[in-house]
């Protein structure tokens, strides 16, 4: 079963964009004073992460654990710049790239880590029979990958034109060559060429990881030996953020991100937090034909129906601000301002008006229907995220109950979103955001196969959008971005997905700091005594 990155990962410290070691977004002053000496770093997540297998998940609290276990070939900081990993050297344009490899990367086994072994990851990334959802994500169906183990050189042609071939190849979490065939020790957390291996998991609990002295391998300049560095890092499933801000304040926690109202409290404690901008609201309709929602026109009728600005100060807690594009993290290089000209406006009597013209007439409980049919939707929301996003999709509720138009809310789980959005389709609205930091990231999920075979969830076929980024994706880098803010404006417009509230997330820290933008930075953590 295929899997996908939502915002509620991300909001939950999760991952696809890359992070740097510097760290903007820094506050509080919690942490300071005598570092640890291979001390215990404990962190809340907010769900239980599953299958581990870098290769086939791209639930972010699954990779938020990854990102700790597994290397990549370069990191990239939050103002774009590439950082060395396990390549010292690269080179890249749309449809070609090199990786040189350090010569002093192993494998958690010992296994010398080789250009042939990280071809062979991205080989089994591209192979269709594998089933990967990073096709067209990180690497582009058709790829194919060659190392060169006396020289240390791995190759990369990509199957795929692709505007930042390097951020996205660059950034694929890597496994140790003997492991890649053993799916069962994958989705434990086997395979480790990063900084931390995987000695214990309790489903449900805690998954317990320990330091690698070996590892000396990045980011960029890094010095293994600093002081600070945890010697154990623990990831504690904490469904609730009322918890986990008990135990950060109480000392029991180093880590968690606190989203809600509960977020107060620990600045009003001054606990160092790191915060950075990224999406917490978008509405995705199911296009799917046997759907009611394939209608264009309906959905920008529903889309109207909405007071965007309440939704944001709800689930945000009156902190956010609207989304000027669907790149909603760090890099964003293009940072297209066209959300706020694209979004169908706020007009209750147009909204009613358009579905009174389709045919949808009110009937004696006040629902509208047509043909039989009611004009009942399904709204699946993150229940593992903040208390806001119930209330939310409440208020959503509400709102379209004033033009006639029933929903129903239903919280859904970490697995639940992938087992919903991916296997039973049973869903019309939802809730649940992608977090990227590149344009070329949401592509698979806005184009391309729909589920079983493919991550176009929502089943879109917009063709001003397919055209508009085919031509982006030939263009390196910024020099697209034009392409980039015509193909975002094309999905909008036709309330393919509606961005509603950006804001804030962070992750704060009790006795330590360190740096995340999707996902947390393993080499960034300083532990205090």
């Amino acid at each position: 079963m295929r899997s996908i990155t939502p915002l509620v990962a991300l909001v939950g410290a999760a991952a696809l964009t890359l992070t740097a070691c510097t760290a903007p977004g820094a506050s509080g002053n919690d942490a300071g004073g005598e570092l640890a000496t291979d001390g215990t770093f404990t962190m809340a997540i907010g769900a239980d992460p599953g299958n581990l297998n870098p290769m086939i998940t791209a639930m972010s609290v699954a990779r938020t654990i990854d990102r700790f276990l597994y290397s990549r070939l370069v990191e990239v900081g939050n103002d774009g710049t590439i950082l060395s990993g396990l390549a010292s050297a690269w080179e890249a344009d749309t449809t070609n790239a090199t990786f040189t490899l350090r010569n002093d990367a192993t494998c958690a086994d010992g296994t010398v880590i080789t250009a042939s072994m990280l071809a062979e990851n991205i080989n089994f990334i591209a192979d269709p029979k594998n089933g990967s959802p990073l096709v067209g994500l990180n690497v582009q169906a058709g790829t194919v990958a060659t190392g060169e183990d006396a020289t240390g050189v791995l190759s990369v042609r990509s199957g795929a034109p692709d505007a930042f071939l390097l951020e996205n190849v660059g950034s694929v979490h890597m496994v140790c060559g003997p492991a890649l065939a053993n799916a069962d020790a994958l989705a434990k957390g086997e395979g480790a060429t990063g900084m931390y291996t995987m000695t214990g998991i309790a489903p449900n609990s805690q998954y317990t990881l320990t330091r690698r002295k070996e590892f000396v391998w990045g980011p960029g300049t890094w010095d293994p030996k600093q002081a600070g560095i945890p010697a154990t890092v623990i990831f504690k499933v904490l469904p609730n953020e009322t918890t986990a801000t008990n135990l950060l304040l109480s000392g029991e926690l180093n880590a968690a991100q606190v989203v809600g109202p509960d977020s107060g409290r620990l600045r009003a404690k001054k606990l160092f937090s790191h915060d950075v901008q990224a999406g917490l609201g978008q509405i995705h309709f199911n296009k799917n034909p046997k759907k009611l929602l394939s209608d264009e026109a309906l959905r920008i009728a529903l889309t109207q129906g909405l007071n965007l600005e309440e939704l944001r100060a709800v689930l945000s807690s009156g902190t956010g601000t609207a989304p000027s594009n669907l790149v909603n993290l760090a890099p964003n290089p293009c940072n297209a301002d066209v959300a706020a000209a694209s979004i169908p406006a706020f007009d209750v009597k147009a909204a009613a008006d358009a579905l009174d013209s389709a045919g949808w007439k009110p009937g004696s409980d006040g629902i509208r229907q047509k043909n039989g049919a009611k004009l009942s939707l399904s709204v699946i929301y993150p229940s593992y995220i903040s208390d806001s996003f119930g209330s939310t999709s409440e208020l959503l509720q509400s709102m379209w109950k004033k033009i006639g138009v029933e929903a129903t809310p239903r919280g859904v789980d970490a697995n639940g979103v992938s087992e919903t959005l991916f296997g039973t389709g049973d869903w019309d609205v939802s809730l649940i955001s992608l977090g990227v930091g590149l344009p070329s990231q949401i592509v698979p999920f806005f184009s391309g196969k729909t589920p079983p075979n493919g991550s176009n969830f929502g089943y879109t076929d917009n063709a001003d959008y397919i055209a508009a980024a085919s031509s982006a994706a030939t263009k390196p880098g910024k020099e697209g971005c034009e392409d980039w803010s015509d193909a975002e404006a094309a999905l909008i417009g036709a309330a393919d997905v509606i961005p509603f509230a950006n804001s804030v997330v962070s992750v704060f820290g009790s006795k330590a700091k360190f740096t995340q933008s999707d996902s947390l930075e393993p080499a960034s953590i300083r532990l205090f005594k």
